[in-house]
């Protein structure tokens, strides 16, 4: 028996990192996994990957932060596996790495919806299909940038703060229709994103991408940065009945880094 067996979830930024990652491991738990991006080929084997896991993939291409693509989503999940009882709102790109006052209102714009649009419409259009099924669990995978901030990032961490501050609003509305909602808040997360952010955050200051990366490391107590793995087993355990007394809650994993 798995922990997620005979459960629909959908997993949003699912064609790389945490959303793969997130979505295999649902699939060993014996998930139906809706797998959710823009590209077509990348989702299309994550899917096939969860296949492989144990689970049920279904790819769906789609941009988690228009809405008639998300309602377009959630109807195709219906049709394919006839509910929806997980949410995963793992879509979002970080944006630029600018100082505030070169940071262009196209930027502000950009990064807001790829991260927080995108999971307000999931939720809007999931919320139904859930009270349908019963409840459901709602997982925002925001950031600790949006707990104590990040430099020369005004985008991400506003659009990650405004991640927790919906869900505890939602946890709130919600709980009495059986729908838990929390937060996973990942630290540095290995990978070719957080490669990205450090060589941004070096350039600004001034100083080695080496430095950056160090410094970060120095942050946290145990010394090293987060895996997707890592963030993938927070989110199965609050998208599983394990947490089904825990609602509007953020789950840091970061090392022990101080939340804020």
């Amino acid at each position: 028996m798995g922990l997620l067996d005979n459960k629909v979830a959908i997993i949003t930024g699912a064609s790389k990192g945490i959303g793969r990652v997130t979505a295999i491991r649902f699939g060993k738990e014996g998930a139906r996994v809706a797998c959710v991006a823009r590209t077509a080929a990348a989702v299309k084997d994550t899917a096939s990957a969860v296949d492989k896991a144990g689970g049920r993939g279904l790819a769906v291409v789609a941009d988690a932060s228009k809405e008639a693509d998300v309602q377009r989503m959630v109807e195709s999940v219906v049709k394919a596996f006839g509910r929806v009882d997980v949410l995963i709102n793992n879509a979002g790109d970080g944006g630029p790495t600018k100082k505030v006052q070169e940071y262009l209102v196209e930027d502000w714009y950009y990064t807001i919806d790829s991260c927080l649009t995108s999971s307000y419409l999931c939720t809007r259009f999931c919320v139904p299909e859930m009270i349908k099924a019963g409840g459901g669990a709602i997982v925002n995978i925001s950031s600790g940038a949006g707990r104590r901030g990040l430099p020369y990032r005004i985008g991400y961490c506003s659009a990650k703060a405004g991640q927790v501050g919906m869900a505890y609003g939602l946890a709130l509305e919600l709980g009495p229709l059986g729908i838990r909602v929390n937060v996973v808040a990942p630290g540095a997360v290995e990978g070719p994103r957080i490669d990205s952010v450090i060589e941004g955050q070096a350039r600004v200051k001034g100083i080695t991408p080496e430095a950056q990366r160090k410094d970060m490391l120095q942050r946290s107590p145990l010394r090293r940065m987060t895996t997707a793995d890592d963030i993938a087993e927070a989110a199965l355990f609050l998208a599983s009945d394990l947490a089904k007394n825990i609602s509007g809650q953020v789950l840091s994993v970061n090392a022990g880094e101080p939340a804020g």
